[in-house]
């Protein structure tokens, strides 16, 4: 139990600066085409979006968010980084990486998810496990879900510096479009 505990944590410190690495790695071996772009880019940006909307709903460490996408799966920020992902592979034509990443995403965001849920059952007990038995740990179920009536506010997505992750998809998909425009014309 101790060494899972321990990767958990290690997990949760190193998977944004692990990640990135990946990010800049995987960007080399990328050719997108111009469908590819539409495609991928429309899929990076839906998961952006995801991403925004869950980050509007969540005041970490102070409230069991429960409204919003979090009606949905008890994880949508990471679904959104999960998506937003997969466009980005997808929009440079990089299938052949979708298993490192499957792999990395495994490895990295299921100790870190399940880290949080002891955090989180620890921190609102009754009430979070009666969330649990009826929202998702990640994959979103679309059909009986109810919120807590909480609203949406651009404070808390700030708050939450998702606009960093949003300008970080909006370079990510510029450069992809650069490394098109360079590989048809120079």
């Amino acid at each position: 139990m101790k060494g899972t505990r321990s990767w958990k944590k290690t997990a949760q410190r190193f998977r944004v600066p692990v990640g990135t690495v990946l990010g800049v790695v995987f960007l080399a071996f990328m050719h997108p085409s111009v469908r590819s772009l539409w495609i991928g880019g429309a899929l990076a940006v839906a998961g952006g979006l995801w991403r925004l909307w869950a980050a509007g709903y969540i005041e970490k460490g102070r409230v069991l968010a429960q409204g919003g996408p979090y009606a949905f799966s008890r994880n949508p920020l990471y679904v959104g980084s999960f998506v937003m992902a997969l466009g980005v592979i997808l929009a440079g034509q990089g299938y052949w990486l979708l298993p490192f990443f499957l792999a990395f995403f495994l490895v990295f965001y299921l100790p870190v998810m399940r880290a949080e849920e002891g955090d989180l059952q620890r921190t609102h007990g009754e009430r979070f496990l009666r969330y649990a038995d009826r929202v998702p740990l990640f994959f979103p179920r679309w059909s009986g879900a109810r919120g807590d009536g909480s609203t949406f506010l651009w404070s808390r997505v700030v708050r939450n510096r998702e606009h960093r992750n949003s300008a970080s998809l909006l370079v990510v998909l510029a450069i992809l479009v650069g490394r098109l425009w360079l590989e048809r014309y120079l």
